[in-house]
């Protein structure tokens, strides 16, 4: 389907139920069907497309970049932690959350939308004994063997640096955490326990924030994003 009904859209995509019946749908791709269409965060977000026959014209004009790649399809998702470019104007932007759930775009220098953070999914063993880096954004690249699953990285988006590793924080006890989903949403704390189910439940994890709360949240909404100094800051984030 190239769209959906208004109504039937999450409410994290911040839209008028009543305008219009349809809006654009998601494309499949590295974020699920809840994932923003870069189209209707033009149109609806940044307010630079009246209707989507201009958000159209703005991306098959090649004026979008997102990750580092030119997008010209409507229907392509951003979630939480994409980097979005506009080169000829120099606008840059990271995709967050607020305390809601709500995607919300805090513009970043021209420098800091050179790099991208990303979560480590697994990692396998190709040819020529190589370790390939599976990331859960669905990329994925040859790097060492010193990250695991679920580990975080900081990586180059643009030329010679595309992956480049700049940074590591290993998901362990005493890194620092950011939570981006439930109830404790953009919250950031020091992970204090991981709890492995023996079942097939998400296993959990319990922050302990400035303030010495225990945030307790599942394993999926975790994101490391320091070791002693939230790594947020570079893009000019308080959190």
């Amino acid at each position: 389907m190239t769209r959906t009904k208004r109504m039937a859209a999450p409410t994290e995509w911040q839209l008028a139920k009543k305008e219009k019946k349809y809006v654009v749908s998601t494309a499949a791709g590295p974020h699920n069907g809840a994932a923003l269409p870069i189209g209707v965060w033009l149109r609806d977000h940044m307010h630079l497309a009246e209707n989507t026959k201009e958000a159209k014209k703005i991306l098959h004009d090649r004026q979008v970049v997102l990750n580092g790649h030119i997008v010209t399809d409507e229907h392509i998702g951003i979630d939480v932690f994409d980097i979005i470019s506009f080169p000829k104007i120099n606008k840059h932007y990271l995709i967050l959350v607020d305390a809601k759930g709500r995607q919300v775009e805090h513009e970043i220098t021209e420098e800091a939308a050179k790099v991208r953070l990303v979560k480590v999914a697994n990692k396998t063993t190709i040819r020529g004994g190589k370790t390939q880096i599976n990331l859960t954004c669905g990329a994925n690249f040859i790097g060492d063997n010193s990250c695991k699953g679920k580990d975080t990285l900081i990586v180059g988006l643009t030329g010679e640096e595309r992956f480049a590793v700049k940074e590591h924080f290993p998901y362990a006890v005493g890194s620092l955490a950011v939570i981006i989903g439930g109830q404790h949403t953009m919250k950031v704390g020091k992970i204090s326990k991981i709890y492995v189910q023996a079942s097939s439940l998400p296993n959990r994890v319990i922050l302990e924030d400035a303030e010495g709360n225990q945030l307790e949240t599942i394993e999926d909404y975790i994101y490391v994003i320091g070791t002693e100094e939230s790594y947020l800051k570079t893009w000019g984030v308080e959190a």
